[in-house]
């Protein structure tokens, strides 16, 4: 049953960042969007260490590290995507 609610509570929260990245609520530039991400992606990695899912370990592993990753870069440091030339055709 914990697991259940541990698995459940960890995809919310995901669910919750992308519902509100995608209506506009919430910037990728927004600390809150990567702790949010975090979290969810540590809840369901936790849930898929408890039950040995390889797959999904490497996935909400992945997840979980993006997102803390992008927590503890530099305020005001940008992607290392940024401020790079776009590819030739390619519009911004």
């Amino acid at each position: 049953m914990l697991l259940q609610a541990t698995s459940i509570a960890g995809a919310l929260l995901i669910l919750t960042a992308y519902a509100a990245h995608q209506a506009g609520r919430m910037s990728r530039a927004d600390v809150s969007y990567h702790a949010i991400n975090a979290a969810g992606g540590a809840l369901l990695l936790a849930a898929a260490v408890a039950t040995w899912q390889i797959g999904f370990i490497i996935l909400e592993g992945a997840w979980t590290l993006i997102s803390v990753v992008a927590l503890v870069r530099p305020a005001g440091r940008p992607p290392a995507s940024r401020g790079r030339e776009p590819a030739a055709g390619v519009l911004e």
